[in-house]
């Protein structure tokens, strides 16, 4: 029997990293492996502070890395050498495990935000990630990295050219049961939730990081598009949320903005929306992009992360510069457009990315290593 254990400082549903493994370790077992788990609580970190926003968040954040950085790496070593027979997928922050999943590079994101050296040297977090991945990537700490897009994986050999484990590519998957189209009635009942008449049209834009993933371009397309449009924004602390609307309030759009501030169960926003917009500066995977198009949305984004790999120009969403000005155009573009079956190309485009498509792409990773483990030991395979 395959025996998988998973390390991250959480397993859970939701959102991001945690809800990574999660949907990994729900196919495993039901592709019959044994599936163990290592995370921030095993390495004793149930007294850490949960992060929030504000600079108690960031702080607490901050103090959560570190601790799974240094004694979760400790424990997590110990815990494998355990169980010899397993192949440990590690997630985040810890330096061991047979694979490592690249969630993300510190050096690309930043500098794709610009002032790269002031981001820096500003926050001891980002000075503390970039050392440990510096020894996580130089040594011989993971037998394979799995990279989520090409991009990342040319990324990452030009941010750590003395790169020492193999890589592989194997994208994020997507509920596509929890994101679907929805039925004329949820679309009727998310819509008027919101308070949107029957002719207009919805942009919705999802995330937490406002500025890093180009919420300040879609307020000022707004600003120019025409009154029937609205834009959705989901996610963002209540101060985040505060300033967005004293924004649109100086642009006169307050009217059409829809700030709901942060939901870990979103499907009713993408119910009653015509279009994901998602200029972001830079993202490993992006996640939200996969989960708008299972739930039948185009989509008009920037080439970051999977949207290279994912959005075909003009058949289900639109690829753009970030610029306020082309997001304006898109928008005019679609607003003319068959939207209907734009979504239903987008729908087909995210059946190909169920998470029981890319489990099994790491089962297969995780049999090659263990056959090769086994044939180092001179076990019989």
């Amino acid at each position: 029997m395959r025996h998988i254990v998973q390390i991250a400082p959480a397993i859970e549903p939701g959102r991001g990293v945690e809800a990574v493994a999660h949907h990994l370790e729900r196919e495993f077992r039901r592709a019959g492996a044994r599936v163990d788990r290592f995370t921030l609580s095993d390495a004793g970190g149930d007294w850490l502070p949960e992060p929030r926003g504000g600079m108690r968040g960031r702080a607490g954040h901050a103090l959560r890395v570190a601790w799974f950085s240094t004694v979760g790496t400790v424990l997590a070593r110990r815990y494998l050498a355990r169980n010899p027979g397993a192949v440990a997928i590690c997630h985040n922050d810890a330096l061991t495990g047979d694979v490592y999943v690249n969630h993300g590079i510190l050096q690309v994101a930043m500098r794709a935000r610009g002032r790269y050296a002031g981001r820096m040297v500003r926050n001891p977090l980002h000075l503390f990630t970039a050392l440990r991945d510096h020894l996580r990537y130089r040594s011989g700490t993971h037998r394979l990295v799995v990279n989520l897009t090409r991009q990342e994986d040319r990324d990452l050999r030009g941010t750590y050219p003395g790169l020492r484990p193999g890589t592989v590519v194997i994208g994020n998957g997507v509920d596509l049961d929890r994101f679907a189209p929805p039925t004329p009635d949820e679309r009727r009942a998310a819509r008027a939730g919101l308070g949107l008449g029957e002719d207009d049209v919805a942009m919705l834009f999802v995330g937490h990081e406002f500025e890093r993933k180009g919420l300040p371009a879609v307020l000022a397309a707004l600003a120019e598009l025409p009154p029937q449009v609205h834009l959705v924004v989901v996610g963002g602390s209540a101060d985040m949320v505060a300033a967005l609307v004293r924004t649109a309030r100086r642009n006169r759009v307050q009217g059409r903005l829809h700030a709901v501030g942060a939901d870990p169960e979103p499907q009713r926003y993408f119910h009653a929306s015509d279009v994901l917009v998602f200029p972001s500066a830079y993202e490993s995977f992006g996640l939200v992009v996969l989960e708008a198009m299972a739930s039948g949305l185009p989509v008009i984004a920037t080439r970051v992360g999977c949207v290279g790999d994912v959005v075909d120009e003009g058949v289900n969403g639109y690829v753009v510069d970030g610029s306020a000005a082309e997001i304006r155009d898109r928008v005019l573009a679609l607003l003319g457009s068959d939207r209907v079956a734009l979504g239903r190309a987008a729908r087909r485009t995210a059946e190909a990315h169920g998470w029981a498509c890319v489990a099994r792409e790491y089962l297969a990773v995780v049999d090659r290593l263990a056959a090769r483990r086994a044939v180092s030991a001179g076990r019989p395979r």
